[in-house]
C-alpha cells in the first residue's frame, strides 16, 4: 500500500498527460501520440518548480520503466505470426535488408562519429523496424535512460513526418506500381502511422490503388523483427553482465558473488513473445485483439509523458546534431536498399 502510495501522484500526472497527447495523435497520425507526449511531458518539466515535481518522480520512473514494458507484453497480442507469415512472407528479403542495411550503419556511424552506443541502438533499430514500439521494446533491454529515448523518438519522428509527406510524389516519379509503393512504404518508413500515412495519400493519388492493406501487413511482418532483435541484445547484455561478475560485485551480481540472471534478462520479452504465440495459436478475433493493441499504445503515450517529464529538453536539443544524422543516413539507406532489393526481384 505504501509503495501504491509512493507511485500513485506520478502514475496518474502521466495519465492525465498522456490522455490529451492521445487524442491529439489519433488527430495528427502522422506526428503520433507518443511525440505530443514526450513534447508535453518536457514543457511540463520546464514550468513546474522542482518542489513540486519532486513528489511526482517515483511514479514518473515508474511509468517510464514498468508500464512501456507493460505496453510491450500487450503489443504481442496484436501479431499473429501465421497470418503475418503467410501474407508478408513475399516482402520478407526485403525486410531482411532494410534491417541488415540500418543496423550496419547505424554502428558504423556510432563509432566514426563518436554517438552513445545506446543512442545509436535506439536510432537503428527505430529505424530499422518500427519506430516508437521498437524503442519502446529495446530500451529496458539495454537499460537506455530517459533522455535516450526521447532523442531516439524525436530523431524517428522527423524521418516519419519527412517520408509520409515525401515518398507518395517520389513513387509517383519513380514509377512505383501499387504493388511497389507498398512494399515500399511498408520497408522504409519507420512507425506504422507514418505507414498509413503513406500509403493512404498514395491511396488518394492514384484510384483503386488500395495498398494501405498492403503496406500494413509488410509493416506488421517487420514488426516481427522485433522478437529476434531484443533477444540477442539481451543475450549480449547478459554476456556482459556474466563477464563484469567476474570482476567486481553489483549490478546483476548478489552478495555471494554468483550471477543473478532475473536482474538482468528482459522476462517482459519473453511475455511479449507468449502474448504472440496465444493470440497465434488461438487465432484471437479483432475484436479481443483490437482493443489490447489500443491499451498498448495509450500505455506507450503515457511512458512518453513520463520520460518527457524526465528529460533535459536544453540538453536533448543540445546533443541532436549527431543522432539527427544517424538517423537521416539510416533512413536514405533504408530507401535506397528498399528500391534496390524491389527492382532486383523485378517487382519494380
Amino acid at each position: 500500500m505504501t509503495k501504491v502510495a509512493t507511485i500513485g501522484k506520478g502514475v496518474l500526472f502521466a495519465l492525465v498527460v498522456a490522455v490529451p497527447a492521445w487524442l491529439l495523435g489519433r488527430q495528427f497520425e502522422v506526428i503520433g501520440g507518443p511525440v505530443f507526449a514526450i513534447l508535453f511531458g518536457m514543457v511540463l518539466a520546464l514550468v513546474i518548480p522542482e518542489k513540486a515535481s519532486a513528489p511526482l518522480m517515483p511514479g514518473v520512473t515508474f511509468t517510464s520503466k514498468k508500464v512501456l514494458q507493460w505496453a510491450v507484453v500487450l503489443l504481442g497480442f496484436g501479431l499473429n505470426l501465421a497470418q503475418i507469415a503467410q501474407v508478408g512472407a513475399t516482402s520478407l528479403p526485403i525486410i531482411v535488408s532494410t534491417i541488415a542495411t540500418s543496423l550496419v550503419i547505424a554502428f558504423v556511424l556510432s563509432r566514426a562519429l563518436g554517438i552513445p552506443g545506446k543512442i545509436s541502438t535506439l536510432v537503428g533499430v527505430g529505424s530499422s523496424i518500427c519506430g516508437g514500439s521498437a524503442i519502446a521494446a529495446t530500451a529496458p533491454v539495454i537499460d537506455a535512460d530517459d533522455e535516450e529515448i526521447a532523442q531516439a523518438i524525436s530523431v524517428i519522428f522527423l524521418f516519419n513526418v519527412v517520408a509520409a509527406l515525401v515518398f507518395p510524389t517520389l513513387g509517383g516519379l519513380l514509377g512505383l506500381s501499387n504493388e511497389g509503393f507498398g512494399l515500399f512504404a511498408g520497408t522504409a518508413v519507420n512507425d506504422t502511422s507514418s505507414v498509413t500515412a503513406a500509403a493512404a495519400a498514395w491511396d488518394g493519388m492514384h484510384a483503386g490503388a488500395n495498398t494501405l492493406d498492403a503496406a500494413t501487413i509488410v509493416k506488421l511482418t517487420r514488426t516481427l523483427a522485433i522478437i529476434p532483435i531484443t533477444l540477442a541484445l539481451a543475450l549480449w547484455q547478459v554476456r556482459k553482465a556474466r563477464r563484469a561478475s567476474s570482476s567486481q560485485d553489483g549490478g546483476a551480481v548478489q552478495v555471494d558473488g554468483t550471477f543473478d540472471l532475473k536482474r538482468i534478462f528482459p522476462f517482459f520479452i519473453v511475455f511479449f513473445v507468449l502474448a504472440s504465440v496465444i493470440t497465434t495459436v488461438f487465432a484471437l478475433p479483432a475484436g479481443i485483439t483490437a482493443p489490447i493493441k489500443e491499451l498498448s499504445k495509450f500505455f506507450i503515450v503515457m511512458a512518453m509523458a513520463a520520460i518527457g517529464f524526465n528529460t533535459n529538453i536544453v540538453k536533448l536539443v543540445r546533443t541532436g546534431g549527431k543522432p539527427i544524422a544517424l538517423g537521416f543516413a539510416c533512413w536514405v539507406g533504408i530507401a535506397c536498399v528498399s528500391l534496390a532489393a524491389q527492382h532486383l526481384l523485378g517487382i519494380w
